[in-house]
């Protein structure tokens, strides 16, 4: 038996930008919304590309991959359900400055950038939300920044880690978003020093790490251990 497809209007509704949408706005923005499917490893953009809407995860995973200096692939953020990608060029009318690549199997919305500009005219609620959006946007971009200001590999890696706690004074885990060649390369690391990182701090019994899967028993030691170095 067929599996029933979902309308764009439902999906819409249960994702965070859209929640405080009213009927008829949802109504609007769902007819000229289109669904896209993608198999892990395709690439929705390509660097370059020119992008004339935003994307939506409804499920899935979506890697953001940009360019080192020197030209090589380098991981500067992911888009999992309920997030959106494509928006800041979207908005500048500028091509794309990073490829996206689906992660994992993924299904994404895509909304024209005529749709999104006229709702943002007539409804205050959705451009809070958008506004919302671009400016955690720009937070992760600081504390990216923050991270690569950071002397040596093994505090960018806790800084990291430790973004992802809550309470210091609690047991954690953490699932690392990509591969860990691909973490490497966020933090501007090599497969092999990230390596000896991970094996290093194991070894102190800071951290257990089972293939992506990450515990801190004692995140506050992990942090004061850091603060020593």
């Amino acid at each position: 038996m067929a599996r029933r497809e979902i309308p764009s209007e439902v999906l819409l509704a249960r994702l965070p930008l859209f929640q405080a949408l009213d009927t008829a706005t949802l109504a609007r923005l769902a007819a000229v919304t289109t669904r896209h499917p993608f198999k892990r490893g395709e690439p929705v953009f390509r660097r370059g590309d020119p992008v004339e809407g935003m994307y939506v995860v409804v499920y899935g995973e979506i890697k953001l991959w940009g360019r080192t200096p020197k030209g090589a692939p380098r991981l500067t953020g992911m888009a999992g359900p309920g997030q959106c990608f494509g928006e800041p060029v979207m908005f500048l009318e500028r091509a794309a400055v990073v490829t996206a690549e689906a992660a994992s199997d993924a299904l994404l919305l895509r909304i024209a950038r005529t749709a999104i500009f006229n709702e943002l005219d007539s409804s205050p609620s959705f451009a809070r939300a958008m506004i919302v959006g671009l400016s955690r946007r720009v937070e992760g971009l600081v504390q990216e920044l923050e991270r690569q200001a950071l002397s040596n590999g093994t505090e960018r890696f806790v800084a990291y880690l430790l973004h992802r706690c809550d309470d210091p004074g609690a047991p954690f885990e953490t699932t690392l978003p990509a591969a860990k060649n691909a973490i490497a390369s966020q933090l501007n690391l090599t497969p092999e020093h990230f390596s000896r990182i991970l094996q290093e701090l194991q070894q102190a019994g800071l951290l257990r790490v089972t293939g992506r899967k990450i515990a801190v028993p004692q995140p506050d030691r992990l942090m004061g251990a850091w603060m020593r170095e």
